[in-house]
This record gives structure tokens, sequence and C-alpha cells, in this order.
């Protein structure tokens, strides 16, 4: 993913604050259109999205402007059809939403098939380049690494660092190595000193007090508007854990639990959802790009 401003405004676009805020309102729609536009060929009239937001409590102002700055970054192209304006997606917001699915649903939150090989990642910039430093920074926070010591980073897997530094004048000034940890290393020691597990735990605590009631609170009984507040929290949890190793992380971390909640009451809430949604999204087909210079 290549949005240097989402990196900027946090791993989801929100921060971590308390459980029970509203969500930003791009964040909400990033994940609106991950579960029912993405995959299906299709536009969403805006009249629709507006009527979606309002039910998680997000005012028609809030979620036009939002719309708006989505367009302009090449996250949302609009198409008018009589009176209606319709929102479909770009390959960059495709990208992103591709980047949640799979964060989501694939990879789980705890890292279980660890084969023991750690991501190095050392930089050296010029002490004027601090844009450009914050920038890389923030992307490498956003791929799970951890600052070990100056401008070495790390992270617990094999990453994909060439699209990381996709972009990036600081990327001729980054060198990455694949390693072990030998003796005398302490891992242990290594994991808490370039990771706040605390802060990361704290995270999925708080996802687990909120959503683990009868009546989370500020959650609207309206299935929809649940089911999009519930995944989008969970994404912003997730998005900030580093997916350790299990090996190395404290006893009862709480992870797996929390995922085991939202798995289960994503799919408690789905087929509602899904009857709601389908009442209530305006639809058009998605229009098959046209070749060159065709009329």
């Amino acid at each position: 993913m290549r949005d240097d401003d989402l990196y900027e405004e946090g791993p989801a676009g929100g921060g971590e604050g308390e459980p029970d805020a509203t969500p930003r309102p791009q964040t909400l729609l990033l994940t609106f259109f991950g579960g029912h536009v993405l995959g299906r060929d299709v536009r969403v009239a805006t009249s629709s999205v507006l009527d979606v937001l309002r039910r998680v409590g997000v005012s028609e102002h809030a979620t036009r402007s939002t719309l708006s700055r989505m367009a302009r970054r090449g996250l949302l192209h609009r198409t008018r059809r009589g009176r209606n304006v319709y929102l479909g997606l770009t390959p960059r917001s495709r990208e992103i939403l591709r980047d949640g699915e799979h964060r989501i649903w694939r990879i789980g939150a705890v890292n279980a098939r660890w084969d023991g090989t750690w991501t190095l990642l050392g930089f050296s910039l010029p002490e004027s380049w601090q844009r450009q430093r914050h920038v890389l920074r923030s992307r490498l926070l956003w791929a799970g690494f951890g600052a070990l010591q100056g401008g070495l980073w790390i992270a617990p897997s094999a990453v994909d660092v060439c699209a990381l530094l996709d972009g990036l004048e600081a990327a001729e000034h980054v060198k990455v190595f694949r390693a072990r940890a030998l003796p005398p290393t302490n891992v242990a020691e290594l994991v808490r000193d370039a990771w706040d597990l605390a802060a990361v735990a704290a995270r999925y605590d708080r996802f687990l007090r909120r959503w683990d009631a009868a009546s989370p609170p500020g959650v609207p009984d309206d299935s929809l508007a649940r089911q999009l507040l519930l995944e989008t929290e969970w994404l912003q949890v997730i998005r900030q854990d580093p997916r350790l190793p299990r090996e190395h992380l404290p006893a009862a971390w709480p992870a797996e639990r929390a995922q085991r909640l939202f798995r289960g009451l994503h799919a408690e809430l789905d087929p509602a959802a899904r009857a709601i949604a389908a009442e209530v999204l305006d639809t058009i087909a998605e229009e098959e790009p046209q070749p060159a210079g065709a009329h």
C-alpha cells in the first residue's frame, strides 16, 4: 500500500483513544467499501453511503466532506446517473482494502508459524530529512517493525521491503538483511526493547471489554451499523500489532481470545447485516474500462 497520508494518520486512520469513541469517517468508509463493494464489481450511490454512516452516528456533512477528500486523493471515483452519483473503487483503494481483508481473515492475530527468521533494516538519513524520516518510520511501524537501536529496525517475519519503500526518496539510504538470532542474544529482551507489548495488549483488552458485553456502550442495535463498527475497531487494533511469534509473547496474551470474539460476533451479525445492506444499498454495475481511444 502506498498512501503516505494514511500512514501519517496512524495504522487505521485513527488513534488509540477510548474504545467507545466513534472511529474517523474515512476509517469507517474504508471498512464499508471493503465489506460491501470490494470484489463485487459495483458502484454504490452516495445516498446509500450517507444512510449507512448515519446509522453509526456520522453526520451527512462529515461523510460528504470525507468522500470528497477520498475522491481527490484517488481513493474513489464518481459516476453520475441522472440525479444520482455513484462511487466506485480505484486501484489504490482496492490495494488498501485487500490489505485490510488479508490482515483480518488470512494471517491471524498471532504469528503461530514463525520460522525463526527476522528482517533487519538499517538506515542513516541526512539530518535535514525530517519529513522523509517521519514517513519511513511510519511505514516501518505499519509493516510491524520495531526500533531496535538507533537506525536499526527489526520485524519478526519476511517483509516485502521493496514494496514498503516504493516511492520513497529515503529508499537509497536503506539496507536490509534476513537474519537469525544467535547466542548470547536474549530474544525475550530484544522483543521487550523493540515493541511496547503492554500497549499492544491494552488495545486488545479494550476491545474485549467493549465487545464482550450484551450491549456494548455506544453501539446501535442495527446489525449493519454494529458490524461496521466491530470490523472497523478490530482492524484498528490488529493494524497496530506487529504479530510477534507466539513463543515470544507473554503468558495469557489476549490477541487470540479477542480474535475469537471478533469472528464469532461478525458471523452472528452477518446474515442480518447483509439483509439490511441488500435493502438499503443502491448499486450499479462497475463499468468495464474502455480501450484507449474509445468513445
